[in-house]
């Protein structure tokens, strides 16, 4: 079972070796090895208790680690003085944290401001992390939190993570108060993100479908060490212990494995005529299991796929999608 990825310690934007954080006499992170590479899209899960969270915080030193070492681009993280260790991370947290009483805008420029960068650069900066996250910058730059929804705020909680451009996002938990819809955009919205930007992300979350729609790779942790890491794939096909295909859900694996590949990567390709106006054809990027509910939902053996500028593509059949869940 790995427990470290091939991942050289030169690389590793994050390293730990053999890290241990107790509390009260009781072990909460024991003896834990992880390298986190430059671009990863690393997810730690885990039950209640697994250490996701203390392992997080160790990172940006809200929690000291007390045995082993934790480095940093390739430096024990003692070694830097915490304020500016969290300046090269941005954090991102379940309640955001916003100021209440300042404008988005100054909520976003907060870290900028400490970093006294010049006033022109921080409103561009602003207005290009309104722009990433879908928030018009002339509708939103001047609003109070108070006067957002709740996934306009954690929109800009994590613009303010991105503001001085770190070399690593942290989030804790980030969507978790959030009803599901607005969960599922802003997943889709951190997806993209991480693809036009390239960062290095450690998130924690407790929710195995966020895990397996945004990671890279999945850290799965239970009593502060690791159970096992891979590819969400990795982890549905490959189970390393009895402990993870019950923590995966063992009736859920084939649903599970169907929301990891995308329409565009199943579907008959060619252009075709829409079965009937009633049935709403299918994006070539929504995942295969989203064609499956769609298919059935309709009735339907196959419904027509269209792509982001709504023109028709090709098909998606329930055939292929039977196919795929039994290959896999």
């Amino acid at each position: 079972m790995n427990t470290t990825t091939a991942t050289s310690a030169t690389d590793a934007m994050i390293e730990f070796r053999q890290v241990g954080k107790s509390f009260d006499g009781q072990a909460v992170v024991d003896d834990l090895s992880l390298t986190v590479a430059p671009g990863e899209f690393v997810v730690l899960i885990g039950r209640s208790g697994s250490g996701k969270s203390t392992t997080l915080k160790m990172v940006n030193r809200l929690v000291e680690h007390d045995r082993g070492r934790l480095l940093f681009a390739g430096q024990e993280i003692r070694t830097f003085k915490p304020e500016d260790l969290r300046r090269r991370m941005g954090y991102a947290i379940q309640s955001t944290g916003l100021f209440p009483h300042w404008t988005v805008e100054r909520n976003i420029a907060c870290v900028p401001e400490l970093l006294k960068w010049p006033a022109a650069r921080i409103r561009d900066r602003v207005t290009a992390l309104l722009e990433l996250l879908q928030l018009p910058p002339d509708l939103y730059r001047g609003r109070y939190p108070h006067q957002l929804s709740g996934g306009q705020q954690q929109r800009v909680g994590v613009a303010r993570a991105l503001a001085a451009d770190p070399d690593v996002l942290l989030m804790d938990e980030p969507f978790g108060a959030l009803d599901p819809i607005t969960r599922e955009a802003l997943q889709q919205e951190m997806a993209r993100i991480h693809r036009l930007s390239g960062k290095t992300i450690v998130l924690v979350t407790h929710d195995l479908d966020e895990a397996l729609r945004l990671g890279t790779r999945i850290v799965l942790l239970d009593h502060g060490r690791i159970v096992q890491t891979g590819t969400p794939r990795q982890l549905l096909v490959e189970p390393a212990s009895d402990f993870v295909r019950d923590f995966i859900g063992r009736g859920d694996i084939g649903l599970r494995l169907l929301a990891l590949d995308t329409v565009a990567s199943r579907m008959r390709v060619g252009s075709v005529a829409a079965r009937s106006s009633a049935v709403s054809p299918l994006r070539d990027t929504d995942s295969l299991r989203e064609a499956l509910s769609a298919l059935v939902t309709a009735g339907v053996p196959d419904l027509p796929v269209v792509d982001a500028t709504g023109a028709p593509c090709g098909q998606i059949h329930l055939s292929d999608l039977v196919q795929v869940q039994g290959a896999a």
